[in-house]
Parts: structure tokens; C-alpha cells; sequence
């Protein structure tokens, strides 16, 4: 069978062994890992991860034609799932050690990084090493009051430490897509604010985004009553715009935003 990359999937396949050797040697596995690879599509960042010996390898592949492949390709080496990972219940997977590996479809990466991030914490890993179209990338290792900071930076940089790694060029896959890609590496946060619900912090972010060229009164107008009260709380100069405030204070205006659901409720 001829594996054809199918576009509506976004797929296109990794093909350069030295950024494989990047990739597979960041993840430090041994005989005590599990790996979890999302998308190995035609397994050649796979072959390199088993060539590790880590102590369990589990492939999540969306296309149907490419699982059949892979478990030919291994032969009982690796476990595969036919599912999309989008849809795919993770904390069932109850892994130790686990390390996660992906060159992630561009379409869908924002949406994989999420999912993992709004994870309860029974699924716990050690380390993500994934590949993002590189405009995305440099959206979730932003730093605040640049032009790349939004939603994604936040929401990212609130459980996890992120490190880029290298940014790749388009001829390292096929087929070649029209823009560069980067490999970034994350580490779970020990500490980190705890929420009640992450779609609280995802719902503060919209707000605030969706008037990122407006002063920072008109999304707390529409989240607080007393703007004022929580600007002097924060140090929040109101005539600022979203891109000045730190994660920090965002995850400072979501938990005060739980406290007045919590007191609205009681």
C-alpha cells in the first residue's frame, strides 16, 4: 500500500534523521520510559524511539490506513490506537514515566497542547517534546507586551516551562510545507495556580483578546462590577492594553473571578 500525506489531516511526514536524532535524544528514555507519540504517521520518528528501548511505546494515529501500517511496520513492538487523539479519554492510559513526542498536524496543534495542559492531574508526564508550525510556536513561548503574546502564551506558561529547541526547515518533511516549523520542549510546573475550572482561565483569556487593541476597562467591565477594586488589587493600570498584563495577573483575575462565582452561588 502507498501511503499518501492527506492534506485535510495536515499531515506531512518528518523525514530528516537529523532532527529526528534532535528530537529522540531530548527525551532522555530508558528502559523505564513510556512513550506516547502522537501522530507518528509513517514512523520514522518512531523507528528512532524504539531503537531507545524505552519499556512501553504507545502510537496515537487518526488515519486509518497509516495505524494498519504501523502495526505491519512493528510488528507487536508498539501499541497502536486508531482514534483521534482529540477525542481520545488520556487519563486512561495511567502511565509511569511517561514522555510525549509529536510532529503535530498544524491544524490541530494549539488544540492537542490544550488538551494536555487541561489534563486532570492523574495524568502526570515527565516531559513533552512536540513540533509546531513555527508562527504558533512563537506565540506560546511569548513573553508579555510583545506581538506574538495571546491566549495560547498564557495558558501554556501556566503549567508548563517551555524551552524552543531549533527552528526547521520546510525541506525536512514531505510533502514540504510553505512555512518553517520549531521543535519546543515542556516541563510540568510543580507549582502552579490552582483553578476550579481551566475553562475559566480560557474564557478570561477570550475576553480579554477579543479587545486586545482596547484599554483593559472594557473586558474587566464585562467580567467585574467594581473595575476600579480590582485595579488597585492587581496594580492594573486600566488605560493599558491586554498584551502589557503578565500570566501571572491572569491567573490572579481568574481566581478572583471564581471567588465572586463561588461567593455569587453561596
Amino acid at each position: 500500500m502507498k501511503l499518501k500525506p492527506k492534506k485535510s489531516l495536515g499531515q506531512n511526514f518528518l523525514i530528516d534523521d537529523d532532527v529526528i536524532d534532535i528530537i529522540t535524544n531530548l527525551g532522555n528514555i530508558n528502559k523505564n520510559s513510556t512513550i506516547l507519540e502522537i501522530g507518528p504517521g509513517t514512523g520514522n520518528l518512531t523507528e528512532k524511539l524504539i531503537s531507545k528501548k524505552p519499556k512501553r511505546l504507545i502510537l496515537v494515529e487518526k488515519d486509518k490506513n497509516l495505524s494498519k501500517n504501523l502495526k505491519t511496520k512493528f510488528n507487536g513492538n508498539v501499541e497502536v490506537i486508531n482514534k483521534d487523539f482529540l477525542d481520545l479519554p488520556i487519563t486512561d492510559l495511567k502511565c509511569k514515566n511517561l514522555s510525549i513526542f509529536g510532529n503535530l498536524p498544524y491544524n490541530v496543534a494549539s488544540e492537542i497542547l490544550v488538551k494536555i495542559i487541561k489534563s486532570n492531574e492523574s495524568f502526570y508526564y515527565e516531559k513533552l517534546v512536540f513540533m509546531f508550525q513555527k508562527e504558533v510556536a512563537e506565540r506560546i513561548i511569548a513573553k508579555q507586551n510583545t506581538k506574538n503574546y495571546s491566549r495560547i502564551s498564557i495558558i501554556s506558561q501556566w503549567k508548563l516551562n517551555i524551552r524552543k529547541i531549533k527552528d526547521i526547515s520546510p525541506n525536512c518533511f514531505y510533502p514540504r510545507p510553505k512555512v518553517q516549523s520549531s521543535i519546543l520542549e515542556f516541563f510540568p510546573k510543580k507549582n502552579y495556580t490552582r483553578f476550579n475550572e481551566i475553562q475559566n482561565l480560557e474564557y478570561i483569556t477570550n475576553i480579554f483578546f477579543r479587545f486586545r487593541r482596547k484599554m483593559i476597562k472594557k473586558p474587566l467591565r464585562i467580567i467585574f462590577e467594581d473595575i476600579n477594586k480590582i485595579s488597585e488589587k492587581f496594580e492594573i493600570n486600566l488605560n493599558d492594553r491586554p498584551q502589557k498584563l503578565s500570566p501571572e495577573t491572569y491567573y490572579k483575575i481568574c481566581s478572583e473571578y471564581e471567588n465572586q462565582i463561588s461567593n455569587f452561588l453561596a
